[in-house]
């Protein structure tokens, strides 16, 4: 029965990994041109950005035939868990409704549990709750990436999301940027994960002058709109691997099950022994080898 479960919840979730992407087109929630970009360098010093935007999937995986590199690497196995708070730009009425977009008993968990975690979050989330933004911003737990403003697609045909315009895409990201920081969060990194993971040649370039890099996945936990929470831990558990990158949510109306997941996940992992980290600390640890 699980196991079936699971494999129903896996096609869910590649299917709508978007969560949230329906609704109308709200133009007040439009992605402001000539937004301010508060992290760009100007100046003599400034680093100037890649001409397109690298994109970082998962650590490299050791070279098992390598016996040299197998005696004086660190043997042990890091996991990264990364969670999506999304909320789309035109989503406010749903809000003012009552539809919860936020998790703060999932923060909470990983919390208790001593988890590091990467939170890619929207700048419409951190509009709507600027309070819990700026709490898992100052939690040396957490670092915080950039999932875009409007959490529209950056390419056509993206689940079913409303589309950015090539000519706004470097706007929303920048949007995002503002926003997040105008909660007061400090711990944000250089990091930009695209709405339901889609992305292409224009949209990398599009980008590029943000100065992030996008943050992939190698393992889809399969928690959205999943309603039994053994069936995410059994698919997070047989996919992942020594240098995965998980992809979780923080949105409890459409991955209302993740925190019960979590609570299975982590020991189960800990046991394994894998050793959770955030995505910076993977990459650093990558660099390493």
């Amino acid at each position: 029965m699980i196991t079936s479960l699971r494999k129903l919840t896996a096609v869910a979730a590649l299917s709508a990994v978007a969560l949230v992407g329906c609704g109308q087109q709200n133009a007040s929630d439009q992605p402001r041109k000539g937004a301010s970009d508060p992290v760009a360098a100007n100046g003599p010093n400034a680093i100037k950005p890649p001409a397109v935007t690298p994109v970082y999937r998962r650590a490299p995986v050791p070279d098992e035939s390598d016996e040299e590199s197998e005696e004086t690497e660190e043997t042990e196995p890091l996991v990264a868990l990364t969670f999506d708070a999304d909320m789309t730009a035109d989503q406010g009425r749903r809000a003012m409704s009552g539809e919860r977009f936020d998790n703060p008993d999932l923060v909470q968990t990983l919390r208790t549990l001593k988890v590091p975690a990467t939170i890619f979050m929207t700048g419409r989330w951190a509009e709507e709750y600027p309070d819990q933004a700026k709490e898992i911003g100052t939690d040396p737990l957490f670092e915080i990436g950039n999932h875009s403003y409007s959490h529209y697609g950056f390419t056509a045909n993206c689940h079913d999301l409303p589309t950015v315009s090539k000519g706004r895409m470097l706007a929303d990201v920048k949007r995002a940027d503002a926003a997040i920081r105008r909660t007061g969060a400090r711990n944000i990194v250089p990091y930009f994960r695209f709405p339901g993971g889609c992305f292409d040649k224009t949209s990398l370039k599009a980008i590029a002058p943000a100065g992030k890099t996008a943050v992939q996945w190698d393992v889809v936990s399969g928690d959205a709109f999943a309603n039994y929470a053994d069936a995410v831990v059994e698919q997070v558990m047989e996919d992942v691997t020594p240098g995965s990158v998980v992809v979780l949510h923080l949105t409890r109306s459409a991955a209302p099950v993740t925190e019960a997941a979590i609570e299975q996940i982590v020991p189960e992992l800990r046991d394994q022994g894998y050793r959770l980290v955030k995505v910076s600390d993977l990459m650093k640890a990558a660099k390493k080898k």
